[in-house]
């Protein structure tokens, strides 16, 4: 496949371009560059790319941020994605959504979305096309809400890292999928881990042991391509594996609590035992992941798609004067507390961010944390797949792309079925998967 930008950023420039890109969920002392209403209205115009389960969510959240919220365009590869969204969205919040002609279909159907009078996009589509979708979208002067991860690879990962630093510039709001910094509870722990309450941490166990995600059926006189899109979370060149689509929330945290610097190194393992339905695609079905990060402090992420296993997705922070469970909100030792409050909905909390930094004219910013995270998933994913110890310099180095160098329904996809109708998947350690390793 093409490398569709150059790629050489070792250990310190990638510090530096976090410098640049720095900010977490506090607001940026920006003023906004332009009118962030349509003319004459006092509403904010939203269009959603991605019409799935997850992008109908978001255009929930972003619509419950206020009656001011306004859905005016769709878009899709699928027709009847886009349908069933509308439908949903209309019978929900009927009052804010007006998308009339505006639902576009197609490969270049959120080019078209852009072109429509919109003040912020919300992109939700195949994790594949986000980077592009993120460049166009900031290019095309949108306030932006991203799912994760913002990266497959990294020469995608470093496209929106570019168009974050572009949003940055322009006093643009650039908002993250990655819901957990949105949540009180979190946000209360973790300051409270970040001044001292567990001493200095050493080490951090990151659980996401769950079974199969969203797994569709192949329907009958589906193309190949067809069939890898409708099913995308379960093909590599798609999705970047459960390390890009639910592990990458815990690394997420793990970075957060070690105040988002980059490790060292990282290694792993995996492998593919129960899930060989070709519904399950080419990827693995287990991974763990070991990052070394500075003054010897390591993050242990351990994630899991197999059904009828033992599940959890927490995680657990362990101190010189205590430990830490995040998501149950518990700091134990030297210091004990627990948050009491009750608990609040993160994704609407972190569209009501959005939103009210584009009334306040105040823009918010998670550029940084974003795209070490996704780097993060990704450097797992190559680190779990190949069995190669792997230095960040390394990763960041990785020109391995799953970009293709055309889009449409007559391409053929980057992995095909052998002829037992499975897909082959990654052997690490076997010089055969050498496409693994990061040229």
């Amino acid at each position: 496949m093409k490398n569709p930008v150059p790629s050489h950023t070792p250990r310190r420039e990638f510090l530096r371009t976090s410098a640049i890109l720095a900010s977490t969920a506090a607001l940026a002392p920006l003023a906004l560059e332009r009118s962030v209403h349509a003319a004459g209205s006092n509403a904010i115009r939203i269009g959603l790319i991605g019409c799935g389960g997850r992008g109908t969510d978001a255009a929930i959240n972003a619509m419950n941020a206020g009656p001011d919220v306004r859905l005016v365009a769709l878009a899709d590869i699928f027709e009847e994605r886009l349908r069933a969204s509308r439908e949903r969205l209309q019978k929900s919040k009927n009052a804010q959504v007006d998308v009339k002609d505006r639902c576009f279909v197609g490969f270049d159907a959120y080019e078209k979305l852009l072109n429509s009078d919109l003040d912020v996009v919300l992109i939700a589509a195949a994790s594949h096309f986000h980077p592009r979708m993120l460049e166009a979208a900031v290019a095309a002067g949108k306030h932006v809400f991203c799912e994760k991860p913002h990266g497959i690879d990294i020469p995608g990962l470093k496209i929106s890292m570019a168009a974050a630093d572009s949003a940055k510039q322009k006093g643009l709001s650039l908002v993250s999928g990655l819901c957990w910094r949105y949540d009180p509870g979190v946000r209360e722990t973790m300051k409270r881990v970040h001044d001292g309450a567990i001493g200095d941490i050493v080490a951090i166990q990151e659980n996401y042991l769950s079974s199969p995600y969203i797994v569709r059926e192949r329907r009958a006189g589906q193309t190949e391509m067809e069939w890898q899109l409708w099913n995308w979370y379960h093909f590599n060149w798609l999705s970047g594996d459960q390390t890009a689509q639910q592990l990458i929330h815990s690394l997420d945290k793990s970075s957060w609590a070690l105040r988002d610097i980059p490790p060292r190194k990282v290694y792993g393992l995996g492998g593919r035992q129960s899930a060989f339905d070709p519904k399950y695609g080419d990827q693995l079905d287990h991974q763990a992941v070991v990052f070394e990060y500075d003054r010897g402090v390591r993050v242990f992420g351990f994630t899991r798609d197999q059904a009828d296993c033992h599940m959890d997705t927490n995680d657990y922070i362990f101190g010189t004067k205590g430990r830490c469970n995040l998501l149950n909100y518990i700091i134990e030792g030297e210091t004990n507390w627990r948050y009491d409050k009750p608990r609040e909905n993160m994704y609407d909390l972190e569209h009501a961010a959005l939103f009210q930094s584009i009334r306040d004219g105040k823009p918010i910013h998670n550029g940084h944390y974003m795209c070490l995270s996704s780097a993060l998933a990704i450097a797992a994913q190559i680190a779990c797949y190949t069995g190669a110890l792997l230095m960040w310099e390394d990763v960041m180095n990785s020109k391995r792309s799953f970009a293709l160098p055309r889009y449409g329904w007559d391409v053929e996809p980057p992995v095909t079925p052998g002829p037992d109708g499975r897909y082959p998947t990654a052997m690490p350690g076997d010089a055969e998967y050498d496409q693994w390793r990061m040229r």
